[in-house]
């Protein structure tokens, strides 16, 4: 007999049809009279129930139902007697096709986050790892579809580069060379041209530089796949492969992109509450108790729009009321996400788009604000910046801090040219990216949304490993 799929069985009414199952054993519930399999196969975090009469089937095969078990049942669908369920199956036929021991990993009893991490290759089975597995399917369907429907052109970048796009030089060399047996010259630098590329070459951390020559020529384009960085950071928030969103667009200025990225990201929380209420309402149950609430109040709320120095101010008057940060926040300062989140969180209690932050530790590639492109100051709300501005526009978030890293980007060849020398960069493999201002260079912004920032919000978990099926960090990429 043909499989059904069990989130179809649930929402069918054809009582009375015969049907046929597939999938692994959430629990298996015996008695004299009757046996009640709850039945899981990844497609809803719901489970169909299996109805058994004990006395029409072989012994051993009932007890070779375990937790974690594959089989095959067929039988009746019916309307169900119990609660919390519209139909079951009372089964006529049982196979088994993997045996699951009392050795089971994840067996039915609660399993703290730590312990499936070290088990990563079945914590996927586990309710809570589906259903944030399929809302982050669901929310690369949504990006994919906004960009789609909003005339962007998913576009390509490589995973092997030469240039570091942001300079941290925090990445992974790529390499055939033999690594017991490297030519060096004299002084000491390990010579490359024997290597595959015939160059230093390394995994990427952004395709936003290769992005960019893709806006100038299709006019708005987005990236969508990995990216690394060798950073040897061990916080719940970062990872070392990692999935990044990319769109830059051609023609736009800065007020333009904070509408985009609001527009954006709201879709993909609208498009989480219309296509995961199931596991939404599961994870909102087991995991965070305010989750929609949280996602159903950033549609509610227009984003607040931040000069990075009224932020700072926002903050010292904090310090001075009371409130104490682990880290310094005056102006020049990169903020760090405690700051960040009390801004969103217990000031304005809406998700906030910080601009114009200072220049020193922002990347080469931004746009200085006209006003204070000599040192000069920029007013804001009573709010002095004592020093150059960059037309950053990063968006933060309840719970998470930074999701959305953006900026207009610098056209202009003399102005970009003076960063670069400005911070003595190698220009040796940006002669390309340089090229793309001396001839026909255009107005143009993006933005970085980090895939699974997105996911921890969308889905209330509090470590970034537990939205990526296998995550890669410091000492660990053992699946």
């Amino acid at each position: 007999m043909k499989r059904t799929k069990i989130i179809d069985v649930l929402k069918s009414t054809e009582y009375g049809k015969e049907v046929c199952v597939k999938g692994w054993v959430r629990t298996h519930r015996s008695s004299k009279a009757v046996d009640f399999i709850a039945l899981n196969d990844g497609s809803t975090i719901k489970n169909v129930q299996i109805v058994v009469d004990p006395t029409k089937f072989d012994e051993q095969v009932l007890k070779d139902i375990t937790t974690g078990a594959c089989i095959s049942a067929e039988g009746t669908l019916v309307e169900s007697q119990g609660a919390g369920q519209s139909s079951e199956i009372q089964a006529t036929k049982l196979e088994v096709y993997g045996l699951c021991g009392n050795d089971y990993p994840m067996q039915k009893k609660g399993q703290s986050f730590e312990v499936m991490r070290k088990n990563a290759h079945m914590r996927l089975r586990t309710n809570t790892f589906g259903a944030v597995m399929r809302i982050r399917h669901n929310m690369a369907m949504a990006i994919h579809t906004y960009f789609h429907e909003h005339g962007f052109f998913y576009f390509h970048t490589p995973l092997i580069t030469a240039s570091d796009c942001e300079g941290a030089g925090n990445m992974f060399q790529v390499t055939t060379k033999n690594l017991y047996d490297l030519k060096k010259d004299e002084n000491g630098k390990i010579i490359y041209d024997d290597d595959f590329f015939g160059e230093q070459t390394s995994l990427t951390v952004s395709g936003q530089l290769e992005g960019e020559l893709g806006a100038t020529a299709l006019g708005s384009i987005y990236t969508f796949g990995p990216t690394f960085r060798a950073e040897n950071s061990n916080t719940p928030r970062h990872l070392a492969e990692f999935w990044m969103v990319e769109p830059e667009v051609a023609f736009l200025d800065q007020e333009e992109l904070m509408d985009l990225e609001e527009d954006f990201i709201k879709y993909c929380v609208r498009w989480a509450l219309d296509n995961c209420k199931d596991d939404l309402e599961f994870l909102n149950k087991m995991i965070d108790k305010t989750l929609i609430e949280r996602l159903e109040g950033v549609l509610k709320e227009t984003f607040v729009r931040l000069p990075y120095t009224e932020g700072i101010n926002i903050l010292q008057e904090a310090i001075k009321n009371g409130k104490k940060f682990e880290f310094p926040c005056n102006w020049g300062d990169d903020l760090a996400s405690e700051h960040e989140r009390y801004l969103v969180e217990e000031h304005f209690k809406k998700p906030v788009i910080m601009t114009d932050y200072p220049r020193a530790f922002k990347s080469f590639y931004m746009k200085q604000n006209q006003d204070t492109a000599d040192g000069g100051s920029v007013g804001y709300k009573g709010a002095v910046a004592p020093g150059p501005t960059m037309q950053g526009t990063d968006v933060l978030f309840p719970q998470i801090g930074e999701i959305i890293g953006g900026s207009v980007r610098e056209e202009s060849y003399d102005k970009l040219m003076g960063e670069i020398n400005r911070r003595e960069m190698d220009q040796t493999h940006l002669w390309w990216y340089i090229d793309t201002r001396k001839w026909g260079s255009c107005p143009h912004a993006g933005f970085g949304l980090g895939f699974e920032r997105l996911i921890l919000f969308v889905t209330g978990m509090q470590n970034i490993r537990d939205v990526i099926p296998f995550p890669r960090t410091p000492k660990s990429a053992e699946f």
